[in-house]
């Protein structure tokens, strides 16, 4: 494997893939009709209503499509294979030396026989895996333990939001508990004796 392969690629850099939304391989338009669907069955009014709904469409999404974990697994695998196939493990130190005979050292690669490896490695697992590889090249986020950590943090920051809106809606009702009980003023007591 090249040198490049635990760097974070630029996709990410940038936060475009999540484990729960969109990944490589799968269609954006048809989750935009899908999500499209979940807007008209809930019909959200106003940002916050919108935010839920379209996290609800993201989970279903998921949900339909676990089956992109499964293809993502089985590609990091054969991309695995494909570049242990073309640059395999030293046999050096593999065997206990068998009677004081010497294993022959391997001469180190050049630099260019490196990158030249390297570019074979890429040709071929793009060839063999086709639109799958970019579920390999996006790292992590493609596994089901990133999905866990992301549902995990998500489960967390729901739970807060929920605290919130719950002491916002409190507050609301205490407002509006005092503000109609100032508006409707009981009438005076001199008034309530005639």
């Amino acid at each position: 494997m090249s040198k490049n392969s635990k760097r974070i690629p630029p996709a990410l850099k940038h936060g475009i893939y999540s484990a729960i939304g969109l990944l490589p391989t799968e269609d954006p338009v048809e989750f935009e009709e899908f999500k499209q669907e979940i807007f008209d069955d809930y019909k959200p009014v106003g940002r916050s209503e919108q935010n839920i709904v379209t996290e609800i469409a993201r989970l279903q999404w998921r949900i339909e499509h676990l089956s992109t974990y499964g293809v993502a697994m089985r590609a990091r695998e054969r991309h695995r294979a494909i570049c242990s196939e073309l640059d395999p493990p030293s046999a050096r130190g593999s065997f206990p030396p068998l009677l004081g005979f010497e294993e022959p050292e391997s001469e180190p690669r050049s630099p260019e026989e490196l990158e030249a490896l390297r570019k074979s490695m890429a040709k071929e697992a793009r060839t063999e895996l086709g639109p799958a590889i970019e579920l390999v090249n996006i790292g992590d986020v493609a596994t089901i333990e990133y999905l866990e950590k992301e549902l995990g943090i998500r489960e967390r920051l729901h739970g807060m939001i929920a605290r919130l809106e719950k002491r916002l809606l409190y507050l609301r009702g205490i407002k509006s508990i005092s503000a109609s009980s100032a508006t409707s003023s009981p009438p005076p007591l001199l008034e309530a004796a005639e």
